[in-house]
């Protein structure tokens, strides 16, 4: 059963982020932690999501420029990461659990209201460490690492191609901050980064098939529908260990 839902929600979070351009670890995680840990599903989320983070980072053309002007912040994210989960995973299980209920109610609010953030170029230099630390936090509690990290880059004025790149560049380097992390506290072993390279194969089935559908639903109504069930997936978990 375990192995069945974590096919079914790697094909839908590769669909989703085929269509939309994003939402692969929200929506894994989500679906996996109905049937295991946060820690697991983070583990076996590590090489989807790197994958098609890189992926996403290969596609835009100013790597070195964005590499430069967010390496404070994706620093922050790496130590972050690192000292969060040498504290979190494997020791909070049922509270790992809300937060990540908590990250998914957050990240749906903020798709649904689609605020226009914008930091100005003096508040740039001392907001990255800290919403670098954020992410961090979040990422080693839940395994999403979108929060607050997404808005943050959305809010710097990037072009729809350097926000895509810059969003590719913070997520793969999440990915690897929290890889290491699961490996070093003994999560992510050599059995468990082969069936996480096997769940690769739904979630790319999934990327291609949102691709094809990306061009024949509209975005915005497809978005509103992710958002909306992003929503209630996040207040099913964060609710399950309330009561």
């Amino acid at each position: 059963m375990p192995l069945a839902v974590a096919a079914i929600a790697f094909f839908l979070a590769g669909f989703v982020k085929g269509v939309v351009g994003l939402g692969l670890p929200p929506v894994a995680m989500g679906l996996l932690t109905l049937v295991m840990m946060p820690a697991q599903a983070a583990a076996l989320l590590v090489v989807p999501a790197f994958v098609t983070n890189v992926w996403q980072l290969a596609a835009g053309p100013r790597f070195g420029t964005i590499a430069r002007r967010l390496w404070p912040m994706l620093a922050a994210s790496v130590v972050g990461t690192l000292v969060a989960a040498a504290f979190l995973h494997g020791r909070f299980g049922g509270q790992a659990i809300v937060a990540l209920g908590f990250a998914l109610i957050a990240s749906a609010v903020l798709g649904l209201a689609a605020p226009r953030l914008i930091v100005p170029p003096s508040a740039e230099r001392w907001l990255a460490p800290l919403a670098g630390a954020a992410t961090g936090l979040v990422t080693a509690a839940t395994g999403v690492s979108s929060i607050p990290a997404a808005p943050f880059l959305g809010a710097l004025g990037f072009n729809r191609e350097d926000l895509i790149q810059a969003l590719g560049l913070s997520f793969t380097v999440s990915t690897i901050a929290l890889a290491v992390a699961l490996a070093t506290g003994g999560i992510l072993g050599f059995g468990t980064a082969g069936v996480s390279a096997l769940a690769l194969v739904p979630a790319l089935l999934g990327m291609r098939l949102g691709g094809w559908v990306r061009g024949r639903v509209s975005e915005p109504v497809f978005r509103r529908c992710f958002f909306l069930g992003l929503l209630g997936l996040g207040l099913h978990l964060a609710s399950r260990h309330l009561v």
